[in-house]
C-alpha cells in the first residue's frame, strides 16, 4: 500500500496530467469533477472487489483514495 508520500507524488502526477490534458477529462470541471467522485465513492466499495479482487478496508487507505481521484476524472 502506497504512503503518504507515494500519494503526494501521485496527486503531483495527476496536477500535472490536468494542467496538460484536462481538457480531454470527461469531468474537466471542478463541480463535474467532485459530482464524478461522489457517484464512484458511492460504489467504490463493489468497484474494488470486482476490479481489484480484495475487500476495501473499511477506514479506506491511500491507494483507494488515489483510485477515487483517478476515476473522477472519468467516471460519468
Amino acid at each position: 500500500m502506497p504512503d503518504q508520500e507515494a500519494f503526494a507524488a501521485f496527486l503531483a502526477q495527476l496536477t500535472q496530467e490536468y494542467l496538460q490534458h484536462g481538457e480531454e477529462w470527461e469531468n474537466p470541471t471542478l463541480g463535474q469533477f467532485l459530482e464524478a467522485l461522489t457517484g464512484w465513492v458511492q460504489s467504490g466499495p463493489g468497484w474494488y472487489e470486482r476490479n481489484l479482487g480484495e475487500a476495501l478496508p473499511a477506514e479506506g487507505n491511500w491507494t483507494y483514495f488515489a483510485h477515487a481521484l483517478t476515476a473522477a476524472t472519468m467516471y460519468e
